[in-house]
């Protein structure tokens, strides 16, 4: 029987494993890079936007692919990394540069890395549940939750370093927890590297690891397991602190003071007609409201809430219906043969709101239902940590259940504080820098796969409700499957402005195409001409290079042609949009491509 109940996790395993990388693969390639992807192209290459490093080619009148494509040095890929992202990510675009030497460079294998990354964190899920809540199902349920998370879907979908560091940061918790249970040399090497890779992968990963340090504040009384801990921490902050000394990193904190100054600025003077969107003064008003829906999307039984929601009574009603059934259930969930009344309460109670509710009646159900699912989870958890593993009564029967229940209630606290602290750290932030413009969910994204641990344990409680109770909360939360449905399929109609970034489907990649025609239609002698948007220094000291016009789109066109590629090539800085092939022996203008509202 047990052979058997492996194979059929396995089965469930492998099969929520496809269903997760299916959807993340369905329309990877759909759309167009925009603009942090073309960073992510640029830098992966050891190109500075807007050519900071490469004078000696877009300065001559004319230039060619080969010029462009000269050898680059590290010391190019470091600059390239401070002027496209502020240092961040060095570990990132090596891993891209690797990637692209073998697979190329199209949108859809600059973004496979992020993909394969994303799959993976849901396999490194179940691995982990299963390792430590020592429970397949709840494993199962776990990945299942996190393959159709529209947040793991969209970023699995965008070539930046985000699915790389939620796996990373996850590995990490994973091997921590393994070091709490026994101390091993290559765990704490595994769990140094670990946290090099990921801070240099994404500079706020750390708040994963501070987590790990409140944790081990709170629980851990070994000091030989202290100091090894602390050792490969210091280690590892050490290797990272290198970057900041010697690398790109020495440019981070003043490039951050910059911007928060900028933000702030903006904040206080024009927050609604900036280039850069809605920039409030950090306010603890202000902040609430933009924190809303970033706490309520990070739930999937609640995702969409925080920004579909609107009234305070109809929000006031769902909230207390949801509590009173709460009440019902609690009380009265462990009743084997009830009183009909009691058997319809819930579906009553919830189905009331349903005619009251002024718009949006169904999301207001979701919310109705949300009360009682966070119920339901801290049911699960009293539950596990109350539950015996044997019916024996000697001393050390009672001690293992003591051990367990102690264990559960810890891996517990480690969750909720993976769940909340990042989100925390980033509203922090926000109230010191003095703007809003940084609170957005894919900074504090690394909470992701242990909420999915939380929403498993609730689904898992929900199984052991009566009928009765179950059924009402299973369909209020088969509408927010709709609803989540609705999402994945904005994501993939690239309508969808929180995951995709923009509220209309891009086009496929102009530059990539403009490539292809220029490779195609080519003479000897011709000349290719690339516009060169108006472009707006913000900073003399960060943005501005030796041309006062944008090289930006001739760099990307020149990514995709060939290496040693000898085309004729200029900039006609009177020219916005258009780039054209000016054919040597008619004079004629041909047209490649029109940029015009379609840089993204």
């Amino acid at each position: 029987m047990a052979q058997l109940a492996n194979r059929n996790t396995r089965l469930i395993l492998g099969s929520i494993l496809l269903f997760a990388f299916a959807l993340r693969l369905y329309n990877a390639d759909r759309y167009g890079l925009f603009f942090d992807e073309k960073s992510t192209l640029l830098i992966s290459q050891g190109v500075c936007l807007e050519g900071a490093n490469q004078q000696d080619v877009f300065s001559k009148p004319i230039f060619t692919p080969a010029e462009f494509w000269q050898p680059k040095t590290f010391a190019d890929f470091v600059e390239a990394n401070i002027r496209g992202d502020i240092g961040n990510s060095p570990a990132y675009y090596g891993v891209l540069w690797c990637w692209i030497n073998v697979f190329g460079m199209s949108d859809l294998a600059i973004r496979f890395p992020s993909l394969i990354f994303s799959t993976l964190t849901v396999l490194l899920l179940f691995v982990f549940v299963r390792t430590h809540f020592q429970n397949e199902r709840l494993a199962l349920l776990a990945a299942g939750v996190a393959a159709i998370e529209p947040f793991f879907v969209a970023y699995a979908q965008v070539a930046r370093n985000y699915s790389m560091t939620f796996f990373l940061t996850l590995l990490a918790t994973h091997v921590f927890l393994l070091l709490m249970r026994q101390r091993s040399t290559g765990l704490l090497l595994a769990y140094g590297l670990i946290l090099v890779t990921s801070v240099l992968s994404h500079y706020l990963a750390i708040t994963v690891f501070l987590c790990h340090g409140i944790y081990a504040v709170l629980y851990l009384r070994n000091t030989r397991t202290w100091l090894s801990l602390a050792t490969a921490g210091a280690a590892g902050l050490g290797l990272v602190s290198l970057w900041f000394v010697f690398g790109g990193g020495k440019y981070t904190f003043f490039t951050l003071n910059y911007q928060a100054e900028f933000y702030r600025n903006i904040a206080l003077t024009n927050p609604t007609g900036s280039p850069f969107g809605l920039i409030l003064p950090a306010t603890i008003p202000n902040i609430t409201v933009r924190a809303v829906p970033i706490f309520a999307d990070l739930f999937v039984f609640t995702n969409g809430l925080g920004a579909a929601l609107t009234g305070l009574k109809n929000a006031g009603l769902a909230l207390a219906l949801g509590g009173i059934s709460t009440f019902l259930i609690h009380r009265f969930q462990r009743d084997n043969n009830p009183a009909i009344w009691l058997k319809i309460s819930v579906l009553a109670v919830l189905a009331f709101g349903l005619p009251i509710y002024s718009v949006v009646p169904f999301r207001f159900l979701v919310l109705s239902v949300a009360p009682v699912f966070v119920y339901l989870i801290g049911r699960y958890v009293a539950d596990q940590i109350r539950a015996t593993k044997s019916q024996q009564h000697d001393s050390q029967a009672v001690r293992v259940e003591k051990i367990e229940s102690i264990l559960f209630a810890r891996l517990t606290v480690l969750l909720l504080l993976l769940t909340f602290v990042p989100t925390l750290f980033l509203l922090f932030m926000a109230w010191r820098s003095g703007h809003t413009f940084g609170i957005t969910q894919r900074y504090s994204g690394f909470s992701f796969p242990y909420v999915c641990v939380l929403v498993a344990m609730g689904l898992r409680q929900l199984t052991r409700l009566p009928w009765w109770f179950s059924a009402p909360i299973g369909a209020g939360l088969a509408v927010q499957a709709v609803f989540v449905v609705q999402v994945l399929s904005s994501i993939y109609a690239g309508k969808n402005g929180k995951y995709t970034q923009f509220e209309k489907p891009r086009l496929k990649n102009p530059y990539w195409a403009s490539a292809q025609t220029i490779q195609e239609q080519y003479a000897p002698g011709d000349t290719v001409v690339y516009p060169s948007m108006n472009r707006v220094i913000y900073s003399e000291k960060i943005d501005k290079t030796t041309f006062p016009y944008a090289i930006l789109d001739a760099q990307l066109v020149n990514v995709y042609l060939p290496k040693t590629a000898q085309y004729s090539q200029r900039i006609d800085a009177n020219e916005q949009d258009n780039i054209v092939l000016i054919k040597a022996k008619s004079g004629q203008k041909q047209p490649i491509f029109d940029l015009k509202e379609n840089r993204y």
